[in-house]
């Protein structure tokens, strides 16, 4: 399994990574139809003065998804640009609080973010994620939802010491007494990206750098303006 960063420390390989005990949601409800608005997403893209996507921010804990998801929504704001962070914290307060970290929940976590941010896509919105989203059979279901061009895997590349150093929770130090169980990284496997759109190391750069870097490739990409 490939290391994250230059540290040369592994993650690890437990048995059957990447896969939940659980299959994919069955549809459930019956006698449903989709319902079409009247208004388009390249209409809402055209109001916005910007296109729409989604920034897919995964890396381990610590490697600073959150904070540069917020120093690259603030970035977008001053551009006019109409964005939203989704964060794995926030999320689990609310609309994933019934969830835990076992394979089958996080794989469950990532599906309802995936939604989402799809829906957040066609509203004509920057949807900006920090989730570990450490299984990339996960990742790839949610690029499937996603049109072609509309999901922008971004690993936050740091290495694991690096991680630990940097824990003010102090849930690496939890983890390795056996305190977290399924502690990505430590107890559980992370699966970095094969082929992200962009990475960043955030060992050797700051989180204002690593958004900037983000805020190039939006604007390489055409998502929003060069201004």
């Amino acid at each position: 399994m490939p290391s994250l960063g230059g540290s040369g420390k592994r993650l690890p390989l437990l048995a059957s990574p990447g896969k939940s005990d659980a299959p994919m949601p069955e549809q459930k409800a019956t006698n449903i139809v989709w319902h079409a608005g009247a208004v388009t997403r390249e209409e809402r893209e055209r109001l916005n003065g910007h296109r729409s996507g989604v920034v897919w921010l995964t890396g381990l804990s610590g490697s600073g998804k959150s904070t540069i998801a917020v120093a690259l929504e603030k970035a977008l704001w001053e551009r006019g640009v109409r964005s939203y962070i989704l964060d794995g914290d926030n999320i689990r307060h609310g609309l994933n609080k019934n969830l835990g970290f076992s394979p089958a929940d996080r794989t469950e976590n990532i599906r309802r973010i995936g939604e989402v941010a799809k829906l957040f896509t066609e509203a004509g919105l920057v949807a900006v994620t920090a989730f570990i989203s450490p299984y990339r059979a996960d990742r790839d279901q949610v690029r499937a939802l996603m049109k072609p061009g509309d999901f922008i895997e971004v690993l936050v590349d740091c290495p694991l010491d690096v991680c630990e150093q940097r824990d003010v929770k102090g849930l690496y130090q939890k983890a390795r007494a056996g305190q977290i169980p399924e502690f990505t990284g430590i107890s559980a496997p992370y699966e970095p990206p094969l082929t992200p759109e962009l990475t960043l190391r955030t060992a050797e750069q700051s989180p204002e750098e690593s958004a900037a870097q983000v805020l190039a490739y939006l604007v390489a990409r055409v998502i929003v303006s060069s201004r």
